[in-house]
């Protein structure tokens, strides 16, 4: 296992991004957009976000099976239904939703940059050893939710 897998807890990481936005923003002209505009189109991101982010997180609370990002071999249960019957990650896309509201109210091209680098950090060192424990513990069931439903959307 990589030294980085399974070790920074992932709003840590989508803060540290939103910080490197907000710092990369002052280097460059925004775009010109109105503020009000921005500021809507900012908060109704980071409102869906956090509402997909919170549906995850009951329905792994409901299923009595762990939220901790540190111990997927801690997980009692195949959480399949809600939000999870469209993604495999809802938490993970709620936090990357939070990010492109950030990214809309900063109007500064280069803070899109950061949404792919969330993204392939996420794959590369959270997603990836979460699904090889996964496979592990619930086999053929995950194999097929796997084939079913997509990582991201």
């Amino acid at each position: 296992m990589n030294t980085l897998e399974l070790r920074i807890p992932p709003p840590v990481v989508a803060l540290t991004l939103a910080l490197l936005m907000w710092l990369t923003s002052l280097l460059f002209e925004p775009w010109s957009m109105p503020f009000g505009f921005r500021l809507g189109a900012a908060l109704t991101l980071v409102a869906i976000g956090q509402g997909i982010s919170i549906s995850g997180i009951v329905l792994f609370r409901r299923a009595r099976t762990t939220v901790n990002p540190f111990k997927p071999g801690s997980t009692s249960s195949l959480v399949t239904a809600g939000i999870y019957r469209l993604t495999r990650n809802p938490m993970y896309i709620g936090l990357l939703l939070t990010l492109l509201g950030w990214a809309a109210f900063l109007s500064s091209p280069p803070a899109f940059f950061f949404l792919a680098v969330f993204v392939l950090y996420m794959n590369r060192f959270q997603i990836e050893p979460e699904e090889r424990v996964l496979s592990s513990l619930f086999g053929a069931d995950y194999a097929a939710y796997q084939a079913r439903v997509r990582r991201w959307l």
